[in-house]
């Protein structure tokens, strides 16, 4: 029963050896805060990590979508919907390949 008021009254605190346990208690103290310190910093990089993601998942439906635009703008029915009004159409006759000899 004595102790359990000695440990109540924090009696450990303030006798002769007390100096070793102030000491412990300050490593304690300080392995604590380096411990709560590096738990906030990985909550940090896991939101970071999750932002990251969700730009690049937009960055790729986005990408996806210009592509599109892209291989619609290609198409030739496009292209020549677009060039009628200017009186450019389909050649009639197939190119002709030029063979140069040296």
């Amino acid at each position: 029963m004595k102790k359990l008021l000695s440990i109540l009254r924090m009696e450990f605190l303030v006798n002769d050896v007390a100096f070793k346990n102030w000491r412990m208690i300050l490593f304690l103290s300080v392995l604590s805060l380096v411990m709560i310190a590096s738990g906030h910093e990985a909550d940090r990089k896991i939101f970071q990590i999750a932002q990251l993601n969700d730009d690049i998942k937009m960055f790729k439906s986005e990408f996806v979508e210009q592509r599109t635009a892209l291989m619609n703008l290609k198409m030739e029915t496009k292209i020549m919907k677009q060039l009628r009004p200017l009186g450019i159409g389909p050649a009639k006759t197939p190119p002709i390949k030029i063979i140069v000899k040296e």
